[in-house]
Formats: C-alpha cells, structure tokens, sequence
C-alpha cells in the first residue's frame, strides 16, 4: 500500500486542527467558524510546518460549497421572506448595492480592475448564515419581527449572490480575454454575440434549468425520496439524499452550463418541497457540516497572515466598510421604512460581518482572474476579524435597547439613566415556567386548570402578546441569563419548569436557580440519557425524556387492559406435524 497519501493527509490534518481550533474558539466563545479558517491558515503555504496540498483542498472545497448551497435551499422558505417581503427585498437590495459601491471605491483606490472590485464589494456585502442564525438563537430572537426580517433580509442576500455566482464568470472570461466572446460561450460565439448577447444566454440558460428543476424535479426528486423512503432503508435513504444533491448539481454544470452551487441550491430548494425534507436534513448533516469545514479550512489557507502587517490601512477600511459600513445603510434604511430603532440596531448587528458566500466569491474571483490575491486577503481578514467581533456588536446591541425602550416609554426624561435590572416579580410560591412552545404551553394549560399562580419566560413575540392577553405574568429573554432568572424570583418561587430543549441553556438555568434556591422543585426536559445526567449533575430534581415517557405509556396502556381482553393466538400445531 502506498504511504504518499497527499488527499488522507489533507483531510486529516484539515478534520483535526479544525477540530483543535474550533474548540478553543468555543471555548473563547468565539464561533467556531474563526476556529476552521485559522485552522487552513496553520496548514496554509504561509504558515511553517505542514503544508496541504492545496490543489486537493480546492477540489474538497467544491464539494463544500455543493453541501453548503444545497442546506441553504433545503432551509429556503418562500414564506419566511414573503412575509417580510416590504422591508427585506428592498433593505437587502439597497444594503447590496451599498456596500458593494463602497469596496468598488475602495479596490478603485487600490488600482484593481473593474472585475476585481466588483467580486471585492460583493463579497463584503453579504453576511454569515451561520454566524446570524447562531446569534438570533442565543437571543431566542428566531420567532420575533426582528428576526424575521433579519433571516427575510438575509434570504434575499443569499439569493443576489446565487445570481452573481451565475454571471461571474461570463463577465470574467469576457474581461479576461478582451472581450473574447468564444472565451465566454462558445455558442454564443458560434451565432456571433456580443457581451450582450452573452448575458442574455446566460439568462436564458438558467431560465431553461430553472423551469426543468419546477416542472420536472419539483415532482421527480421528492417521489424519489418517498419511494426509497418506503423501503425503509436509513442508509439508503441518506445516500438518496446525497446523490440528489451531487448530482443536481454536477449535471445542471454539464447540461446548463450553470454553476454548481445554483444546481446545489435548486435541488435543495426541491426537496425542501418534500414532507420528508426534515428528515433529509437530519440525515446529510454530518456530511454537510464535515465537506463545509474543509471548505473553511481551505479558504483559509489561501490567507496570507503578513498582509495584515504589511498593508494595515487597506485592513482597516475593509473593516470599516463590514462593520459600520453596510451596518449603517442597513440602520437607516430599515428607520425609513418607519420599524422600531430595535428592528434596525438588531438587522444591523447581525450583517456586520462576512461570511460562507464571500469566501465562494473569493475563491471564484480567484480562480477567474478577476480577484488579485490581495483581495482575497483582505476577504479573509475582514471575515476572521468581523466574525470574532460580532458577539460584541450584539453584546453593545443588548446594552443598548433597554435604554432605548425606556427612552421611548418616558420621553420627559432622556436623560435619566434606566435600570440596570428587569423589575422582579411580586409573585411567591408560584411556579416559574421556561418556554412557552408546545410543552410549556401543555405545563401552562394544567396550572390554569388548577388555579396555581405561574408566570412564563418567552422571547416569541407573539407568544408574549397571546399570554398578556391571557392575565398571564411574562417576562421577556433568555432565562440563562441572571438578570432575566433573577426577575423570576427563584428564591421565592415553589417550583421551576424547564420546557425548551436546550439542554446547554437549560443546564445554565437549573445551575442558577438551585443556587439561587436549594429548596426549589426543577423539573427540566431532555433528548438523551447523557442530557439527563448532565441536568441532574447541576441540580434538576426530575429531567423527563421523551422516548423513555412514550415507552412509559405504552407499557401503562398494556398493563391497564385485562387479559380476557387478549385475542387468543391460534392453536399451534404439535411439533411432529411442522413441516420444515
């Protein structure tokens, strides 16, 4: 067997430092997407030591990018945006074109061509799926208008980008070959057009895969998977899903002549048609997360550490641009649209930062040409450093809209200085419940029966509104924090139940409150038999699982039936008449 095993080598070292990295950024509590890309930057050319192959880490890239673009059109909800369609389409639109005319200006201060600062504004403009999906979930911000508009504004964002990921490279072998039309199409060039025509074939070829991925794939793929789905096979079926998601996206590259990442997008954006998309996304997720690490890794390693000290001022604007920039073009187009100074302070906190499609453009920039290295540096820098400063946008977010909010509610006095603490509440021997989805609103349901006083811990707006109306005591925020427990009265209260499912969350929260009361009665909620440990190890008098509740009943309803009740089994034959 052959030891020279460049790609094993690659993807171990990749995996491993990833995985290094990743931790100490979470144990930081940095994303542990800062995590994979200083990972490719210790395995990159500029770095001493062990250096990948970089060839095969672009070719592993690839492979991300398709499971990247195909987990953004599988969560794709046309809902979701035509909800917030007013403020999201037109926001995210000017925001874009914004923010990619101030990198334009600044790569026209820099001497690129017109290409490179085109690929350079672009991918400044475009924020981190996953680091503003993380944060809106650590502020439980998922289900309020903010973060609906937020995650509307962020569909559209996405959306720009798969369409500039299209046209891209028509424009970069126009450019490159000096208007070289063959360079571009060569069927294009076979009918003579020019770079408009170019364009418009472009158009018309993504127009052509669009309306066989609606008409043909919106009906062939999700019967594909209720049919494997139905011989019940889990390796097969996530095999299915895999080959749908590869496949889609090679053949769409090699009939359409469309980019690998729209083919991803529309077979994921197909299947999330399916009502087994959930159970397709569960099933590709260790996948996906493992190819999108190496993707980060490899982005990475095409970072060069010493441009930081060697041109600190291109840095410092490109910064600048991510983090105030765009934030507040962001800000004031969201106050023209008349919504709180809340709504735009969150939407602009939540895009000062780059991420997953800036380094998809950075890497096609690139490789057309279009994008110099230095570019590409200062893509990275500006996404390693805006990512690591993000939580502290949100941190200045949090410090800020308390102060707004009593602003708003008693505007003869601006200037006094609010409360740092959320009022606590007056009620005693009362029952504290965290999470008002579909057990806690089970939990609430029971204690209004019986009379029992209980207040709710909520972050849904609508929830929150529906409880007001109710008589129900609420209190708005995440109960893992002190301030929002500490408003709970714990020391008073009789008993503390836990319904929302984070265990992490909910282990910060029993933590707190058995502190804060040894007498307490906690009743919390888990998944796993390690998540039962891990809650009562911190205090949880009662942690209910749910499959082991289910067996529970089942064997309750078995022993609660008389056995007279049994069908009788049918007579066996004597073993000597057993045919064999």
């Amino acid at each position: 067997m052959p030891h020279d095993t460049p790609l094993i080598a690659t993807i171990v070292a990749g995996l491993g430092l990833a995985f290094v990295f990743g931790a100490l950024a979470q144990r930081f509590r940095f994303p542990p997407l800062v995590g994979y890309l200083l990972a490719g930057v210790a395995v990159g050319p500029f770095t001493p030591g062990f250096v990948a192959d970089q060839a095969l880490a672009t070719e592993l890239a690839e492979l991300g990018i398709i499971l990247l673009m195909f987990g953004v059109g599988l969560h794709f909800s046309l809902k979701d945006l035509m909800s917030v369609r007013a403020i999201a389409v037109p926001g995210a639109v000017v925001q874009i074109t914004v923010a990619t005319l101030m990198g334009m200006a600044l790569s026209w201060a820099m001497g690129w061509s017109l290409g490179g600062g085109l690929v350079f504004g672009l991918a400044l403009s475009v924020a981190s799926t996953v680091v503003l999906l993380r944060a809106l979930q650590e502020r439980r911000l998922m289900d309020t208008e903010r973060g609906r508009i937020a995650v509307g504004w962020l569909i559209v964002e996405d959306l720009a980008m798969v369409l500039a990921l299209v046209l891209i490279p028509a424009f970069a072998s126009l450019q490159n070959g000096n208007g070289d039309v063959a360079a571009a199409d060569p069927l294009a060039a076979r009918f003579g057009l020019g770079l408009t025509g170019v364009l418009l074939l472009t158009f018309v070829k993504i127009g052509v895969f669009m309306a066989v991925m609606l008409l043909v794939g919106r009906r062939l793929i999700p019967w594909i998977l209720h049919y494997i789905a139905h011989t019940g096979s889990r390796e097969l079926f996530r095999l299915a899903v895999l080959a749908i998601a590869l496949g889609v996206a090679f053949g769409s590259t090699k009939l359409f002549g469309v980019s690998l990442a729209l083919g991803a997008f529309f077979a994921g954006m197909m299947l999330g048609e399916s009502p087994l998309s959930q159970r397709a996304a569960q099933e590709s997720l260790p996948l996906r997360d493992a190819f999108a690490v190496l993707f980060f890794v490899s982005a990475g390693m095409l970072f060069d550490p010493g441009s930081v000290i060697r041109e600190p001022w291109p840095l410092l604007a490109t910064l600048f641009i991510i983090l105030f920039g765009k934030s507040v073009a962001a800000f004031l187009i969201v106050v023209a649209f008349r919504h709180p100074a809340s709504t735009a302070l969150t939407i602009s906190a939540s895009l000062a930062q780059i991420g997953e499609f800036s380094f998809i453009l950075a890497e096609i920039g690139g490789a057309t040409n279009l994008l110099p290295k230095a570019g590409r540096d200062l893509i990275l820098a500006g996404a390693i450093i805006s990512i690591m400063l993000n939580p502290l946008m949100f941190a200045a977010l949090d410090w800020l809209l308390p102060r707004l909010e009593r602003r708003r509610a008693d505007p003869s006095t601006p200037a006094a200085p609010p409360p740092a603490e959320i009022p606590v509440t007056e009620l005693t021997e009362h029952t504290i419940v965290v999470g008002y989805g579909r057990v806690g609103r089970l939990v609430g349901d029971a204690l209004q029966q019986r009379r029992h006083a209980f207040l709710a811990v909520e972050t849904s707006d609508d929830v929150l509104k529906s409880l007001k109306s109710a008589g129900v005591e609420t209190i708005t925020g995440n109960a893992a924090r002190s301030n929002v427990l500490r408003a709970t009265n714990p020391a008073g209260a009789h008993a503390l139940v836990i319904a929302i499912p984070e265990a992490f969350e909910a282990g910060q929260i029993v933590e707190q409150a058995r502190a804060a009361n040894p007498a307490l009665h906690i009743v919390a909620r888990a998944h796993s038999d390690a998540e039962v440990d891990h809650l009562k190890s911190l205090g949880a008098d009662i942690v209910i699982m749910g499959e082991r509740e289910i067996a529970r009943g089942m064997i309750e309803e078995l022993d609660r039936r008389p056995p007279d009740a049994a069908p009788e089994m049918a007579p066996q034959r004597p073993a000597e008449q057993v045919q064999v």
